[in-house]
């Protein structure tokens, strides 16, 4: 994807490319800071989950606001990136071999990695010595493993949606394929809404689902031409998932045992 094609999703937005743990990829970087002047240490860095980028997630508008909008107008210089194979970052080579022929893509370990190259830029961007981390669902098995890792690095670590021991939802299936998979639109309508209580408010009305549908494919520049219609994105995190929070229970309770400070809230994963 070329760099300058890149949206920006507010007209403060700021973009940047840092080299990763993988030679010769870059992960793409996005920040809104506070429109106000704030203190220079309030810095959050989010980490998307498993199938949907940064610009899908806390910087998506419903209604014309998003949860990034909120954090800024309390005084947060918000940071988001984008893992390898996911919105503006690079893709895997490997994505554009057959499925079958290569493992998983972007397993926790090496998401983990290319968390440390984006936090590493951040310190030294803002010269602080650490930053908190909103991590969301798959987002906080690379995320606990960092703040494990380096802990002096991290201020708070917020796990929403966080991954946890349970049997596999009703719409949960395997990797079709070892290293990549194109998930559908009914996939993540699936995904959104399965879990809610059949008496419950609904957390996502259709017509906001289908505007963000429309930029989830968006997403891929070969999303329309799959048939079914859907997004290519690494099987890594369906795999680490799979381990129902084996993978990452470890590193965030060291992580909370730590220095930094870890806090989990329910919410769609």
């Amino acid at each position: 994807m070329l760099k300058a094609n890149v949206p920006k999703l507010d007209p403060r937005e700021e973009h940047f490319w840092v080299c990763g743990p993988r030679a010769g990829m870059q992960l793409f970087l996005r920040r809104l800071s506070p429109a106000q002047p704030a203190p220079k240490d309030r810095i959050v860095l989010y980490v998307h989950g498993g199938t949907f980028a940064s610009a899908l997630s806390i910087a998506h508008r419903f209604d014309g606001e998003s949860w990034r909008d909120v954090l800024c107008a309390a005084g947060f210089d918000v940071w988001a990136f984008d893992c390898y194979g996911f919105g503006a970052s690079d893709r895997y080579p490997e994505m554009s071999e057959p499925a079958m022929k290569n493992p998983p893509l972007c397993r926790a370990p090496e998401a983990a990695e290319q968390i440390a190259a984006v936090v590493r830029f951040i310190l030294d961007q803002q010269a602080v010595p650490r930053l908190s981390i909103i991590a969301h669902s798959w987002g906080g098995i690379p995320a606990g493993r960092f703040a494990g890792t380096h802990p002096a690095l991290v201020d708070r670590l917020v796990l929403f949606g966080a991954v946890a021991r349970r049997p596999p939802r009703r719409y949960e299936k395997p990797p079709s394929a070892p290293a990549w998979q194109i998930v559908t639109l009914e996939a993540q309508w699936a995904r959104f809404t399965e879990d809610v209580p059949a008496q419950g408010p609904p957390v996502l009305s259709r017509a906001h689902f289908e505007a963000w549908g429309e930029r989830y494919l968006d997403s891929d520049p070969d999303s329309r031409r799959y048939d079914p219609v859907g997004v290519k994105v690494p099987t890594g995190p369906f795999n680490d998932t799979s381990m129902r929070g084996t993978a990452s229970s470890p590193t965030i309770r060291r992580s909370c045992r730590r220095r930094s400070r870890s806090f989990a809230a329910n919410g769609t994963a």
